[in-house]
């Protein structure tokens, strides 16, 4: 069981709630997912906050901990993979973690209303997207609707693999993560603001489908990267 006062256990009038107005909090927040994700990888899920109790104690409001901005690759299930509940995370998926405005808009929603203190951008290895981008830059041609726009937005990255001297697709997809960071940073003065004033972070991860293990690949501010190591 979680310890008391922790934000596994089920809510309470003295549950104390991890939000941006608490020191520390990113830091905590992603402690948190990372407890979970090993829980994950070796089988010993608590499956907190997804009872009868939980359901009724949010219903009224919500205090996420974590943003996950993920890919909409069925297998990338946040909740799952990093062990949570209802009320814990504040989910926004599209194919290969492609932001725009409806996606910032989401994520400044949850750090300046919710005051959710930790933003993550989760990718995986062999990403579809990141491989028809890919394809499209080898062939010269892309596809046809909106699916077109999940590739323009992938090409960027593909582009600063390329000029790294990158190929293997791994490698690309850590680099796409990277960029999604940092394009979120530069695109939303909120979530930049907010960093700059240590009460969120915003940390990049990679998500290992076969292992379901997640590393950091990117952070903001750095040393967070650390928290979100493997375990030995």
């Amino acid at each position: 069981m979680s310890r008391p006062g922790s934000i596994g256990t089920q809510p309470g009038p003295e549950r104390e709630l991890l939000t941006t107005d608490l020191p520390g909090a990113p830091q905590q927040a992603l402690a948190e997912l990372m407890a979970g994700n090993r829980r994950f990888v070796t089988d010993t899920l608590r499956h907190p906050n997804q009872n009868a109790g939980r359901r009724a104690a949010v219903a009224a409001e919500q205090h996420p901990f974590a943003v996950i901005v993920g890919c909409s690759d069925s297998r990338l299930a946040a909740e799952i993979i990093f062990d949570r509940g209802l009320g814990d995370l504040f989910v926004v998926r599209t194919a290969g973690h492609t932001i725009g405005p409806e996606v910032l808009g989401s994520v400044e929603y949850a750090v300046s209303v919710l005051r959710t203190p930790l933003v993550v951008v989760l990718g995986h290895d062999s990403c579809g997207a990141v491989q028809a981008a890919r394809a499209a830059l080898a062939t010269g041609t892309s596809p046809g609707g909106h699916l077109r726009a999940v590739v323009d937005a992938v090409v960027p990255s593909l582009r600063r693999a390329q000029a790294a001297g990158v190929d293997e697709l791994d490698q690309i997809v850590d680099i796409h993560i990277a960029q999604t960071v940092t394009a979120m940073l530069d695109s939303s003065t909120t979530l930049a603001a907010e960093v700059a004033a240590g009460r969120c972070a915003v940390v990049g991860m990679s998500y290992r489908l076969a292992a379901g293990e997640v590393r950091a690949v990117a952070a903001e501010p750095a040393d967070l990267a650390a928290i979100a190591a493997p375990a030995a």
